[in-house]
């Protein structure tokens, strides 16, 4: 697959859901993922893609920034973060917290990952963009994994 395939795919589905890693990729500018992380974020913010994501995912996002002391990449990732057109934040719900425990049950996923899952089902994303494998066994969605994309 290709990276152009990754965007066809992204935009045949009305909500997608982004895991950690993609942002990551995309505000640190990765070198081997930036490239199919920036066209995601360009279509957000174009309104082509309308995307998801946990208020868990930015707990996971500012940790090393906090721990390595990098005040100024906390306020980077906040600030694109919180202030992103068309990407909305899902906070963690008794609804999503059933079914996370589901998913941890049926696929055997470490609760931050069936947390991101059950966000991105319980709010109808169509896809969800991430970079682990774990995520290969989930039925319900159509997971897209970022290697899958790179030449």
């Amino acid at each position: 697959m290709t990276p152009s395939s990754l965007q066809s795919l992204l935009r045949k589905h009305s909500v997608v859901y982004l895991d950690t890693s993609i942002f990551i990729y995309f505000v640190e500018q990765h070198p081997r993922y930036h490239k199919l992380c920036g066209p995601i974020f360009e279509d957000i913010e174009a309104g082509k893609i309308k995307a998801l994501t946990s208020t868990l995912t930015l707990l996971e996002i500012l940790v090393q920034p906090y721990k390595l002391k990098k005040e100024d990449l906390v306020l980077k990732f906040y600030s694109l973060l919180v202030t992103y057109p068309h990407l909305s934040w899902i906070d963690m719900s008794l609804t999503v917290a059933d079914r996370a425990a589901g998913l941890r049950a049926k696929y055997g996923l470490k609760t931050p990952d069936a947390i991101q899952m059950a966000s991105a089902l319980s709010h109808g994303a169509g896809a969800f963009i991430c970079n682990d494998r774990a995520f290969d066994k989930i039925e319900e969605i159509e997971c897209l994994i970022i290697d899958d994309f790179i030449r």
